[in-house]
């Protein structure tokens, strides 16, 4: 059966160095779904600064 978590923070950019560096949204149950645009699989290889940004503010319970 498929997950209906409620949307808590709509679709939206999120910036690195100026520019859009993906999109997130926030549902309940405190899921964020969040991209990286450019990026492949393994995102630190692709987009290394902007993974570092992304996993900075998640591991401190920063908004992105």
């Amino acid at each position: 059966s498929p997950i209906s978590y409620r949307v808590v923070n709509s679709w939206r950019p999120w910036h690195f160095g100026g520019q859009v560096a993906g999109y997130t949204q926030g549902y309940d149950h405190n899921l964020t779904f969040l991209t990286i645009k450019g990026s492949g699989h393994t995102v630190p290889e692709y987009k290394p600064k902007e993974s570092l940004a992304f996993y900075t503010h998640w591991l401190f319970g920063e908004k992105i």
